[in-house]
């Protein structure tokens, strides 16, 4: 049996100062990839995190721009202080999140 081949989900970030009319707003953009469904993990947040939704959609978009950058790197002098806490913070997420959206029907 062949392995299952995961195939990594593109994605655009922008970001844009928001200004008044008369200003120039700076943005930043840059595209990434990622194995998760940036969507799908937010949606869960939303449901089962207790955050009110705007701060589950940042806290979202947040780890999955970072964790993946941290596994990848995580013996690298900024990170490897901070990899067994990370570490600990997702699987308390991860437990958290499971637990109350099993217990919520989906809307």
């Amino acid at each position: 049996m062949l392995p299952k081949i995961r195939k990594n989900k593109c994605y655009r970030i922008t970001i844009e100062e928001v200004k008044d009319e008369q200003a120039t707003a700076k943005t930043l953009t840059f595209d990434y990839q990622d194995r998760e469904d940036v969507f799908d993990v937010v949606e869960k947040l939303k449901q089962g995190s207790g955050l009110e939704a705007s701060l589950a959609t940042r806290v979202g978009v947040a780890l999955r721009l970072l964790g993946p950058v941290m596994m990848q790197q995580r013996k690298h002098p900024l990170f490897a202080e901070f990899m067994p806490h990370f570490k600990q913070f997702m699987q308390h997420l991860k437990g958290t999140v499971k637990a109350a959206v099993k217990d919520k029907p989906l809307v």
